[in-house]
């Protein structure tokens, strides 16, 4: 289970740091972003949900330049960095992607990078994703797997038992979930992108500094001694590779799932999934 305090108290936190430290999340947003380049759509009402600072609102109002461009994010610090940002003029909400502030079907394109692992009730927010997005419109996300962060996890694990890295969604639990949600068609990839850092301090202070800290209600609550970072940080040293950096992995999980035709059923209906015939075709191909 995750702590929504603790991951919106991290965030808050990390609102004025974060743009020092995102190379991970600029790098999954770009390539979030590229990937639209495959949809046949014609947007007229977009939200960013979990926009944080804002890095994508530009890139998507430049794409979809006639467009109406909301911004959602559980933090208010972030949305303030958002607002500060040059060029357009989006609508920026703080809310929860548990219970959006938005019409049924009144979304058009349902762009996400990086948010779905920090909810602790995924099959909520999906629904809420279904409820407000109107056909033929998309949901347009990326999250992080379950093997992120894996050295980081191991290393920790040579320590104590308690979790020190946040649980990641499977690719297949949430394919699950998007389909009990009542979402067409979802089409999933992953990929896998390691990050070298020169030390553990380095790599911590990148997780600090974007709040990507460890929220699960499991965790340690007391501070860290000396002693145990010191542990961890030596069995860490094992994973140097070649070149003498320390690898950090992380999982990257890219979908796509569409607002199902009214006319054709309900989705799961006999078995079935409604796809909108302007859909079939234009999603992404694997990378």
């Amino acid at each position: 289970m995750l702590d929504r305090d603790k991951i919106r108290r991290s965030f808050a936190r990390a609102a004025g740091s974060y743009a020092g430290a995102d190379f991970l999340q600029s790098e999954v947003r770009e390539r979030l972003l590229d990937r639209l380049q495959w949809l046949q759509l014609r947007p007229v009402q977009i939200l960013d949900l979990g926009c944080g600072p804002g890095g994508a609102l530009p890139d998507l109002a430049a794409r979809y330049p006639d467009a109406r461009l909301v911004g959602l994010d559980l933090t208010a610090p972030m949305l303030q960095v958002a607002a500060s940002r040059p060029g357009g003029s989006p609508l920026l909400v703080c809310g929860d992607a548990g219970r959006l502030p938005f019409r049924d079907q009144s979304l058009d394109l349902v762009f996400s990078s990086l948010m779905l692992h920090w909810c602790p009730d995924l099959d909520t927010v999906l629904r809420e994703v279904r409820r407000v997005l109107r056909h033929p419109g998309v949901f347009h996300f990326a999250t992080l797997g379950p093997g992120s962060f894996a050295e980081l996890r191991e290393a920790w694990g040579t320590v104590d038992s308690h979790p020190h890295v946040m649980p990641f969604p499977e690719m297949r639990a949430l394919g699950d979930g998007l389909v009990r949600a009542g979402l067409a068609e979802p089409v999933m990839d992953s990929d896998t992108l390691t990050i070298r850092y020169q030390d553990l301090a380095q790599l911590t202070h990148d997780l600090r500094a974007t709040g990507t800290t460890n929220p699960s209600t499991g965790r340690t609550r007391g501070l860290t001694g000396r002693g145990t970072w010191a542990r961890v940080a030596a069995a860490y040293e094992t994973r140097r590779d070649a070149a003498g950096a320390l690898p950090a992995t992380v999982n990257l999980v890219f979908g796509q799932a569409w607002a199902p035709d009214p006319t054709r059923g309900r989705p799961g209906d006999a078995g079935e999934i409604a796809i909108a015939p302007g859909a079939i075709g234009h999603r992404n191909p694997p990378v």
